[in-house]
């Protein structure tokens, strides 16, 4: 009881609507400039750590995104912190050609010579088709209807 009792009069004790409150911006922290030498060398050390998980995943893998979708994500958020703990933002153009670096070097040939089509399942291509043309006849009837009800119209 007394403790919830000493909470209540925390509560009670704070604003009031006599009050005066303070709205005067405070001013921002002054930024340091970015180091992007010391980025340099964190980027690179967020590589070299994708590159040694990257080599317990066999070569054939490295196109499908599900085999190592959790290294890249510790990659790209290795980069975002180091970004900011060397005052930079993320992303960067030093870090964007870093992870250009990267994608050339590891999956550079994960694109098709040719775009393979499939046809949809027999179902959705069943609607595509019936939709439209549902949809023309309906429109047909309409204009059929109004032409003969002109006289009324007008």
């Amino acid at each position: 009881m007394g403790v919830k009792f000493r909470v209540n009069a925390w509560m009670i004790r704070g604003l009031s609507a006599t009050d005066s409150i303070n709205i005067e911006p405070t001013p921002p922290r002054p930024r340091k400039p970015c180091n992007e030498s010391r980025l340099q060398w964190e980027v690179e050390v967020c590589g070299e750590d994708f590159k040694r998980e990257m080599g317990h995943i066999e070569p054939h893998y490295w196109c499908n995104l599900t085999h190592f979708i959790s290294e890249y994500h510790r990659f790209t958020f290795c980069t975002e912190t180091k970004s900011n703990i060397v005052s930079c933002y993320w992303p960067n153009p030093l870090v964007e050609s870093y992870i250009i670096h990267i994608h050339k070097h590891f999956f550079s040939n994960c694109t098709l010579e040719h775009v393979v089509w499939v046809d949809p399942p027999d179902d959705t291509l069943t609607i595509l088709i019936l939709v439209p043309v549902f949809l023309t006849l309906a429109m047909i009837a309409l204009v059929v209807w109004c032409s003969k009800r002109s006289d009324i119209l007008t």
